[in-house]
C-alpha cells in the first residue's frame, strides 16, 4: 500500500506579538496559534515558522519566561503541549530553532530573529539539520551597513518517512525586503520581489538547495517578500525550475501578483509567502489555506501573515538497474 500523503504548514508568526503590532510578544497568540495547529486534521508532518525570537526584551517584556533562559520557541511549545493535553492526546512534535540575528545595546538584548521547524515524530525521523550553523544568504548591497542589516538564513533538514524510509528535504527561509539603496528600487512602482538584493538571495538559496538535496525530493517554504509575477518569483519558478504549490493545484494564477494575499499591513494586501518543491514532489491540495483577511480561517487575526497549508506526495523511487 502506498504511504499516505504528507502535510506541511509554513507560517510567519510575527514573533507571536501581533496583538501589540509586533512590538512585544504576548501569551494569547501563542495559545491561539497552538490551538489552531492542533485542530488541523490530519495533523501536519512538518510546521515551518518564520519570525521566531530566541530571548530578548521584545519577547519577554510582556510575557515573562516561566523559567530562567526559556526561549520563545520553548514557551510556544509549552502552549502546544498544553493544547494536546487538554484534548487528551500525546503531543507528537519535536521543535528545532535556527538563529538568524541578535540585536544588542551593550548587554541588553533588544530583539532576536530566527526560524523554527516542528517535526511530527510519529511520521518522520530527523536524519540531519543545520541548527548549529544555518546557511547565511543575506546580500549586503551597502557594505557599510552590513552590521546593521538583519541577517537572512536558510534552515535545512533532511527527514525520513517512517512508513517507507523515503528521505526528503525541507528548506525554510525568509528573504530580505528590497533594498532602497539600489536605483532599481525607485524605478519601479511595485517594490516587493524586485530588489536586486532579493534576487541575489534567491540565487544563494537555490545554490544551497542544489548542494544538499541533489537528486532527492525537497520542499522550500517561507516568507519570500515577493509576490507571484515578481522577478524573484519568476527566477525561482523559471530558471531554478521550482514548482509553486498554489499554482500547481490551481489556487492562484502565477501571473497575478495581488489575487491571493498572504499578508497585510494597514490597508495593503500582499502575496509574500510561498511553498515550492522539486525532485519529484507532487502537490495534491492546499486545503485550509485561506487568503489574508478571510474571517473563516482558524488563523484569522493571529499574525500579519496567514499560513500556507498543503499536502504533497513523493514520487516513487526509480527502480534499481539490473545488470
Amino acid at each position: 500500500m502506498e504511504p499516505s500523503a504528507l502535510r506541511i504548514v509554513t507560517y510567519n508568526v510575527r514573533y507571536f506579538g501581533h496583538m501589540l503590532r509586533g512590538l512585544a510578544s504576548t501569551l494569547g497568540p501563542k495559545r491561539r496559534v497552538a490551538a489552531a495547529l492542533a485542530t488541523l486534521d490530519p495533523l501536519p508532518d512538518i510546521v515551518c515558522l518564520q519570525e521566531v525570537e530566541t530571548s530578548s526584551l521584545r519577547s519577554n517584556i510582556v510575557h515573562r519566561p516561566t523559567r530562567p533562559g526559556e526561549t520563545q520557541l520553548e514557551a510556544f511549545m509549552t502552549r502546544v503541549e498544553e493544547t494536546f493535553a487538554l484534548q487528551g492526546r500525546d503531543m507528537p512534535y519535536e521543535a528545532f530553532y535556527f538563529r538568524a540575528h541578535h540585536y544588542k545595546v551593550g548587554e541588553l538584548s533588544l530583539y532576536t530573529t530566527g526560524l523554527a521547524m516542528l517535526v511530527n515524530t510519529r511520521t518522520l525521523q530527523v536524519d540531519r539539520h543545520n541548527v548549529e550553523a544555518p546557511e547565511h544568504i543575506t546580500h549586503h548591497h551597502v557594505q557599510g551597513l552590513k552590521e546593521r542589516k538583519q541577517s537572512r538564513i536558510c534552515a535545512h533538514m533532511r527527514v525520513i518517512r517512517r512508513a517507507d524510509q523515503r528521505a526528503f528535504h525541507i528548506f525554510n527561509t525568509h528573504l530580505s525586503l528590497p533594498t532602497p539603496f539600489a536605483r532599481e528600487f525607485w524605478a519601479t512602482r511595485d517594490k516587493m520581489g524586485c530588489g536586486v538584493n532579493q534576487l541575489h538571495e534567491a540565487k544563494k538559496l537555490t545554490g544551497f538547495i542544489g548542494l544538499h538535496a541533489k537528486e532527492e525530493p525537497f520542499v522550500v517554504c517561507g516568507d519570500f517578500n515577493s509576490p507571484p509575477s515578481s522577478p524573484v518569483f519568476r527566477y525561482l519558478t523559471g530558471d531554478a525550475h521550482l514548482t509553486c504549490a498554489q499554482a500547481a493545484v490551481g489556487q492562484i494564477n502565477p501571473t497575478l501578483s495581488r489575487a491571493f494575499p498572504t499578508a497585510g499591513f494597514m490597508h495593503m494586501r500582499m502575496h509574500l509567502d510561498h511553498l515550492f518543491s522539486g525532485g519529484g514532489v507532487s502537490w495534491l491540495d492546499t486545503e485550509e489555506t485561506r487568503p489574508f483577511g478571510d474571517l473563516t480561517s482558524r488563523f484569522h487575526g493571529l499574525s500579519d501573515h496567514v499560513p500556507l497549508i498543503a499536502r504533497f506526495r513523493l514520487a516513487a523511487p526509480a527502480p534499481a538497474l539490473v545488470t
